[in-house]
């Protein structure tokens, strides 16, 4: 069996659309769907307990005993029954064959990351799927929580998700598997729509956040997997004054918002991690 997991917090409108999706998937093993509501105060538990009267596939999990993402993660892998397990956020939506697609693909790896669609939730056409893998922060292939795959076998022998890391513990968890030999693979035709935020306030807070967890990696991981680019941060900076003539386009702004968060949050980070990671 495969188990889909769905961390969510305040996740309406859009955890309706991505369990419609989910609901509809096909794949030749069982498979169930469980959403780990980590404390919400909107009505994404009702929306999820009416998904599971009509479908016995989706099975609704109180995850707010600990806060954070990687804790709802953890909690929804806890109460779920397969022995693969695939994770997804109530905010993008999976399209079809998504499911199958993870399924195989953990038939020949321990961890599969999927690709991104990035066009069809933000305004645009149907862009070109890419993979959702990073190397940005080190020099081991990492996934993303949006779209990532992983045995129970893998996922137990690592401890799950660091739940100490509220942003990160996506490449976290795909460094530990690997320092532990498992093996990592990307499935291009695991494809997820992606639903980038919508203001430039919005980007340059998730920005900040992503950035602060740069410095906290670099100082769990510095011997092992990440290494510091200051050529990469002198140039990304140098763009961000570059690009200062242009910011009157809302779109080209909400980029630069979001650019100019992440090297504000790297700086922030490293004075907490007490580390320099810029």
């Amino acid at each position: 069996m495969i188990s889909v997991v769905v961390a969510v917090r305040d996740g309406l409108p859009w955890l309706d659309e991505q369990l419609r999706a989910l609901v509809a998937q096909e794949c030749d093993s069982d498979w169930e769907i469980v959403v780990a509501d980590n404390g919400s105060t909107d009505a994404s538990a009702a929306t999820a307990r009416a998904w599971g009267a009509r479908s016995v596939a989706v099975l609704l999990v109180d995850a707010s005993a600990r806060r954070g993402p990687a804790a709802a993660r953890n909690i929804g892998a806890s109460s779920a029954r397969g022995d693969l397990l695939a994770f997804c956020d109530a905010d993008d939506v999976v399209q079809p064959g998504w499911l199958q697609a993870m399924s195989t693909a953990l038939g020949g790896a321990d961890v599969v990351a999927g690709a991104f669609e990035l066009g069809s939730l933000n305004g645009g056409d149907r862009g070109i799927p890419s993979p959702a893998v990073t190397r940005q922060l080190g020099d081991l292939p990492a996934g993303l929580a949006a779209n990532l795959g992983v045995t129970r076998k893998a996922f137990e022998a690592v401890g799950g998700f660091d739940e100490n890391l509220k942003v990160g513990e996506d490449i976290d968890l795909c460094w530990r598997l690997q320092q532990e030999g498992f093996r990592f693979s990307t499935e291009p035709e695991a494809v997820v729509s992606k639903r980038e935020r919508a203001t430039g306030a919005e980007a340059f807070r998730q920005g900040i956040s992503h950035g602060r967890s740069g410095p906290r990696l670099y100082s769990k991981h510095r011997t092992a997997a990440i290494r510091r680019d200051l050529a990469g941060a002198l140039k990304a900076w140098g763009w961000l004054v570059l690009q200062i003539p242009w910011l009157f386009d809302s779109g080209h702004r909400k980029r630069w918002l979001r650019v100019v968060g992440v090297r504000i949050g790297r700086l922030v980070g490293s004075v907490e991690n007490r580390v320099f990671y810029p």
